[in-house]
């Protein structure tokens, strides 16, 4: 059979680790096609339209864009570099022929390059190499170009895909060349690496349409979009078609409109060919990785399996003594709606129903997965709370497996022994060591899910905010042992009021504290942090006895510590199995599950 190829169009998508300056390639890309306007006001990092990945400088949702270059449409998905969204790069990957895999020029191959580049390799994606940053001071592109060539050859790269070009480029400053030690003027080194060696799309032109979804986009207006390639064959506005559903069941579906994309806009189109990448509106619950053909001939896809979750949590309705006081949604079934529409989308997340109606157990790919969620919610004036996040863990031949990541660490050397220790304690294996030239020393650790829980904010603590941490999933092992958790106890407050700062005086004896005078509190709500491995109860709402005797003792000023504010991964990151954090669009506070203290007791000692 003949194979029509389109050599008008390329589909490509970039992939990287966080940070390594994606989003920046692509704004650059846009820039120097002639996208914008000569004196168009344009932001940086145009592509993070989302306010969090704005805030927090990482991509969480893919998009696409599509720029012209020499007559060839290049069509470009800027995917997330963080592995909890790995969910959203597996399925982007199957839109694409090719991959744009860019890689820092100062710190080489991270997990998440790893990652990345392991589910394209996997999927016989052709790589073009972009060595990202060669301005920066201590750029070592020669060492780096070592590097990743080691990293195609572990992963099992075919002699296809080993015999990657490679570009230099400096996304921040706009320029791109094939030669390390000659900077170039513009970025047409990366359009021509792309249109020479990503693969034009190929099939059938003439046959029977088929478009598979990869991804849900919802309208306002017009509900949801399905946005997927064009397999085989045209689809044209007002087509009939059929839908094969991931359960197995077919149903006819009319397409209402059809759009492409321009630049960062939707532009609503009569056609699509073989090989575009479009935006489907009209076909009502549509999901993920459905197929949609034409009558004639019915043939679903088969779609890419995503990675299963790791980390659950619980998501409960609020009733703490303060519930419904800031939110707009407070109720169970505002809570189950927002969650079930939620994983419509997010496909590597998972939500059950338990014995409970007010709690759902919502799964994902890590903490920072589940916590994007819950800011999200936040904002969107939902007021709710959860419990501390566990791992998945799963029977294999008859024996408990847990989850285990591969952890990168980079600290300067002093700080090696206190890192070292730390996570002796949390069951991690060393799996390789070595020193960079600025004194930087590499440490490669296996790890245990539950190991990590909590660890993030004592590694800050330990390294003086030099040290940097990643990690990604590798596989499941057997069960590794017991880690001792948490060895602090809690600050409870012991009655509902308003915290003073007479009553915080004599509380900060007692630990660290988490808030300041003039704060509403109420019993069972945690407010600081003991050094004592047990529970505090204190009263922050005490008042001073007024008294018209004056003493030269009592009427000191009296000096109170800065509270520690936590934010909300920390306090995720901090409450033990006991507690519960307390989301509303306003506050977030930590509480006992069990607010008053003699029933807490009483509990300890039915456990006992």
């Amino acid at each position: 059979m003949n194979m029509d190829v389109r050599n008008d169009l390329r589909n490509v998508a970039i992939i990287a680790h966080v940070d390594h300056g994606k989003t920046t390639l692509v704004d650059q890309l846009l820039r120097q096609s002639g996208v914008f306007r000569v004196n168009e006001a344009v932001v940086d990092r145009v592509m993070d339209s989302n306010d969090l990945e704005r805030e927090r400088g990482i991509t969480i949702l893919s998009k696409n864009t599509a720029v012209m270059y020499d007559g060839v449409r290049i069509n470009i998905v800027d995917t997330p570099g963080h592995a909890d969204f790995g969910g959203e790069v597996e399925r982007i990957l199957m839109m694409v022929d090719g991959v744009l895999l860019l890689v820092d020029a100062f710190e080489g191959c991270m997990p998440q390059t790893r990652f990345v580049l392991k589910k394209a390799l996997a999927l016989g994606k052709k790589p073009v190499v972009v060595l990202n940053k060669i301005d920066r001071p201590g750029a070592r592109p020669e060492e780096v170009v070592d590097e990743v060539l080691d990293l195609f050859i572990e992963l099992g790269a075919n002699d296809d895909q080993l015999e990657f070009p490679v570009v230099y480029a400096s996304a921040r400053d706009g320029y791109a060349s094939v030669d390390p030690h000659t900077p170039g003027t513009d970025m047409k080194p990366v359009f021509d690496a792309i249109i020479q060696n990503i693969p034009a799309p190929q099939g059938d032109l003439n046959g029977p349409a088929q478009v598979l979804f990869s991804n849900i986009d919802y309208d306002d207006y017009v509900g949801r979009i399905g946005i997927g390639r064009v397999e085989r064959g045209h689809i044209h506005v007002n087509d009939s078609m059929v839908l094969c559903t991931n359960d197995g069941n077919t149903r006819n579906v009319r397409i209402t409109k059809l759009y492409e994309f321009q630049g960062l806009k939707r532009v609503e189109c009569q056609e699509a060919a073989l090989g575009d990448l479009v935006a489907v509106s009209g076909i009502t619950d549509l999901n993920i990785g459905e197929t949609a053909c034409s009558p004639d001939c019915v043939e679903p896809l088969p779609f890419v399996k995503i990675d299963e979750p790791t980390v659950s949590m619980m998501f409960m309705v609020n009733n703490s003594p303060f519930a419904g006081r800031e939110g707009k949604f407070v109720t169970s079934r505002n809570l189950r709606d927002r969650l079930f529409k939620e994983v419509e989308t997010n496909v590597a997340m998972r939500v059950e129903e338990t014995d409970s109606t007010d709690t759902f157990k919502v799964s994902g790919r890590g903490e920072l997965h589940l916590s994007i969620l819950i800011e999200q919610m936040r904002r969107q004036n939902y007021e709710f709370q959860v419990s501390s996040p566990t791992v998945i863990y799963k029977t294999i031949n008859g024996k408990l497996h847990e989850p285990i990541e591969l952890l990168m660490i980079e600290v300067p050397e002093n700080y090696v022994g206190a890192v070292m220790e730390k996570l002796g304690s949390r069951k991690a294996e060393l799996v390789n060591m070595g020193t960079r030239e600025n004194g930087e020393t590499h440490l490669e650790f296996r790890i245990p899910s539950r190991g990590l829980m909590g660890y993030r904010s004592e590694f800050m603590t330990d390294t003086n905010g030099n040290g940097i941490m990643n990690h990604v999933f590798d596989s499941y092992e057997p069960y590794k042992g017991d880690i001792q958790q948490r060895q602090q106890g809690s600050l409870i407050a012991h009655e509902t009021g308003e915290s003073t700062g007479y009553g915080l005086f004599y509380a900060q004896d007692r630990g660290r504290l988490f808030i300041g005078p003039g704060v509403e509190v109420y019993e069972g709500m945690i407010v600081g942090v003991s050094p004592k491995s047990e529970d505090i109860t204190v009263n922050v709402c005490k008042k001073k006895h007024v008294t018209n005797t004056r003493a030269s003792g009592s009427d000191e000023a009296l000096k109170l510590t800065p509270p520690t504010i936590l934010s909300l991964e920390q306090s995720l990151e901090f409450i033990a199995d006991d507690e519960l954090v307390e989301v509303t669009p306003k506050s977030i506070r930590m509480r006992k599950m069990i607010l008053n203290k003699e029933q807490r007791m009483k509990q300890a000692k039915s456990k006992k």
